[in-house]
């Protein structure tokens, strides 16, 4: 087991899409395009209902609002594609001071784990472009049995570390993936992208991980508060 001590979490958990890297608009334009190459109608409001969605239950939407001749299977794998071509093209950026609180938890031996509802064909693309070993354990959407908002994905990776959950930091863009960290018992930080944090007990709000080091992680929870800090 990893101890865990008054200044440091036991391990970090993260999010990837919007949370580390700025994939969302990626999302969103893919399914807009695949929708309106079917005649159907999307809009990006329609696209940020299903951010942090298990992405099976989000081909299921897109299937049913767009009247689209395809399996949720079917458009899961084609929207994976051309997401993932965007990130091979370099068509993402990373989020403000991820690369640098990956890197200093790594220098400090806290473990890491990636736990997204992207596939893990994605989730390695992304992951190829940090230093080798970032991540102790990588959990993506298409290994898991239940999605986000659920707790299974949180928990199989706290699990991969030897962790307790309650032990462990987890850090989010969504609404759906904020209630999955919560639910497992963790502490969540929300660093919300394309749609507003859902304030709970156990989660606090910030604008921005620019600046955010590892000893700030726990420390943000030693005042409660819901309203983001700036």
């Amino acid at each position: 087991m990893v101890s865990v001590t008054a200044h440091l979490p036991a391990a970090v958990l993260w999010d990837m899409d919007g949370t580390m890297v700025d994939t969302e608009p990626l999302w969103i334009g893919a399914e807009k395009a695949l929708v309106e190459q079917h005649g159907g109608a999307w809009t990006d409001e329609d696209s940020l209902a299903l951010v942090g969605s298990d992405l099976l239950a989000a081909g299921a939407y897109i299937r049913d609002r767009g009247g689209l001749p395809l399996t949720p299977e079917q458009v899961v794998q084609h929207l994976l594609g051309e997401v993932l071509r965007g990130v091979r093209e370099g068509a993402v950026g990373w989020q403000p001071g991820v690369r640098e609180l990956l890197a200093e938890l790594n220098g400090l031996g806290v473990p890491c784990a990636l736990v997204t509802m992207s596939y893990r064909v994605l989730a390695e693309a992304v992951v190829a472009q940090l230093p080798e070993a970032t991540f102790a354990a990588v959990v993506t959407g298409d290994e898991v049995t239940h999605g986000k908002p659920h707790p299974a994905p949180y928990l199989s990776a706290a699990a991969a570390l030897g962790v307790d959950p309650s032990d462990c930091v987890v850090i989010e863009d969504s609404p759906p993936g904020s209630e999955s960290g919560v639910a497992a018992g963790a502490k969540v930080v929300s660093v919300p992208n394309a749609v507003a944090a859902n304030p709970v007990p156990g989660m606090v709000v910030i604008d921005s991980l620019d600046g955010v080091a590892a000893r700030d992680l726990l420390t943000l929870f030693d005042e409660p508060r819901l309203d983001p800090v700036h």
